[in-house]
């Protein structure tokens, strides 16, 4: 049996990028959980008027998106948010199923796990890196990983990434991360 982990902080960070916040508390084992969510209220004269603070210097609009992640809970946090700001992404639970897409569709941004069961993302980008040239060998590719530090930040960006997150990413890091290899 599970526990809240990573869907409790894939929702604190949806709802926290909305202004607002969550709060979790339970009488004990089997008595069941009470989630409390505050989000703050738009004003209708603010509906018209853009948010200078959450701006980002480049639209991913109609940017086409492979994400692989073997954990559901973050690929779809991951997927949320892109189509959100009007990417399409494509999502892939395996490496070993994203390659065959990646030989027969163009792509504009690949986003990937490092640490995956069947094949890890070291693998993976280096298969990638060796496709056919008019397909998606030049892709820019983000690394997302729990392995966070200088060294797995090399080894990432030396095995053909161009930007690494730590999990669990925060919303705002990734936009900046997709204007930046993507520019």
């Amino acid at each position: 049996m599970g526990g809240l982990g990573l869907g409790l902080a894939i929702a604190r960070q949806i709802i926290e990028a909305h202004g607002g916040s969550i709060n979790a508390a339970s009488a004990g084992e089997g008595q069941g959980a009470t989630f409390t969510v505050q989000l703050p209220l738009m004003s209708a004269s603010n509906l018209d008027t853009p948010d200078d603070s959450n701006c980002q210097t480049l639209s991913i609009e109609k940017l086409r998106v492979v994400v692989v992640d073997d954990e559901a809970d973050s690929l779809e946090l991951v997927k949320v948010l892109l189509e959100q700001e009007g990417a399409f992404v494509k999502e892939v639970l395996s490496p070993i199923k994203a390659l065959p897409l990646l030989a027969t569709a163009k792509f504009d941004l690949l986003i990937s796990d490092i640490g995956m069961p069947d094949m890890d993302g070291y693998t993976f980008i280096h298969q990638v890196r060796h496709l056919l040239p008019q397909f998606n060998r030049e892709i820019p590719a983000i690394a997302l990983t729990a392995f966070v530090g200088e060294t797995n930040q090399r080894q990432i960006l030396a095995a053909g990434f161009q930007a690494h997150l730590a999990k669990p990413i925060e919303p705002q890091q990734l936009l900046d991360a997709i204007a930046s290899v993507i520019a």
